[in-house]
């Protein structure tokens, strides 16, 4: 800029000293030269507006490179005197535009990724917690009955039974991890078929008193057939009456009436505020008095109700107890069919 204004004074001090030089009339040469040194100003002056938008368009270029998450929204209001530079203008708008709108899917595909390693880690976290305690008791019995040839074949059957028990504990982690890794790459999938409810409840009541051999399930209600995924639906029920069991200390009771099955228990009862966030995926209270076991329980719960078209309802009081229960209305068979 500097430049353009020395080349317009020197410019305009030639032409003037050839106008004093080749006009005789004094009057005359005056005005000339200051209609001259007037055009020049004026000309200087567009110049130098021209230079100021466009130096302020290269700075917001510059502010946004160097400072990108700070730039505002608003459109540029600068409009430049030639259709030029209009044009560079409006190109550097659309690039400062597209580079940004770049950078905010790069922000969030970031923090996409960011969720996914976080989860990540507490996934592993919580595998490695719930994996420990079986395989401790596994190494450890085992240990026991390879130093101690003296030990009593009643206690080694219990030795015995107690690996056993824990290998089953890690069997059914695995068969859990497998079902949600399923799920989360679209693999899943129901394979309907036609049986009867009770029954399949009846079923899950028989494996489970095999494991808590001092609680007592009790079934009440009336039986339906239905049409559904009778693994998947087995999986539900188990996962429920198991957390059932878990967390409470009396009889835990499935009912099965209005086309709804609920589980309903009188233990330790989930926090209000963790009633909404337990069918996340990954989510652990942090409440001493819930756990949902690796984060996953739940959530395979709700996404195997979901393929179903049913959701799951949730109603608990801290030391009272919870419901859990879901429609069934959706798989049952009309008695006419």
């Amino acid at each position: 800029m500097v430049r353009v204004i020395v080349a317009i004074v020197m410019i305009t001090l030639i032409f003037s000293i050839f106008l004093w030089l080749f006009i005789s009339d004094i009057d005359t040469a005056l005005v000339s030269i200051g209609m001259l040194w007037l055009g020049f100003l004026i000309f200087g002056y567009v110049i130098y507006i021209i230079s100021s938008n466009i130096q302020n368009e290269l700075q917001s270029v510059n502010k946004y490179f160097n400072n990108i998450e700070k730039v505002g929204n608003e459109d540029s209001k600068n409009y430049l005197f030639t259709q030029d530079f209009e044009d560079i203008n409006q190109s550097l708008i659309k690039i400062i535009k597209n580079v940004k709108k770049k950078e905010e899917i790069k922000q969030r595909y970031n923090s996409k990724l960011k969720l996914k390693n976080r989860q990540r880690g507490d996934m592993i976290s919580a595998i490695a917690h719930e994996f420990r305690n079986p395989i401790a008791s596994i190494m450890g019995y085992s240990q026991t009955l390879v130093e101690d040839n003296d030990i009593p074949p009643v206690l080694q059957n219990k030795f015995l039974g107690k690996i056993y028990n824990n290998g089953m504990k890690i069997e059914s982690l695995l068969s859990r991890l497998v079902l949600w890794n399923k799920f989360e790459s679209g693999e899943a999938s129901l394979t309907p078929s036609k049986f009867v409810l009770y029954d399949l409840v009846t079923d899950v009541k028989s494996q489970l008193e095999e494991k808590y051999t001092q609680r007592e399930i009790v079934i009440k209600g009336d039986s339906y057939h239905i049409n559904s995924d009778r693994t998947l639906l087995e999986v539900v029920l188990k996962n429920l009456i198991e957390n059932a069991l878990k967390y409470s200390k009396d009889d835990v009771i499935v009912s099965i009436s209005s086309n709804k099955i609920s589980i309903i228990d009188s233990g330790l009862g989930i926090l209000q505020d963790d009633i909404t966030k337990v069918t996340k995926k990954f989510y652990r209270s942090s409440s001493h008095t819930w756990d949902n076991s690796m984060g996953l329980g739940l959530s395979i719960v709700k996404r195997i109700l979901g393929l179903h078209g049913i959701e799951i309802e949730i109603q608990s009081k801290e030391n009272k107890g919870s419901t859990f229960s879901f429609d069934i209305s959706p798989c049952i068979i009309p008695k006419d069919t």
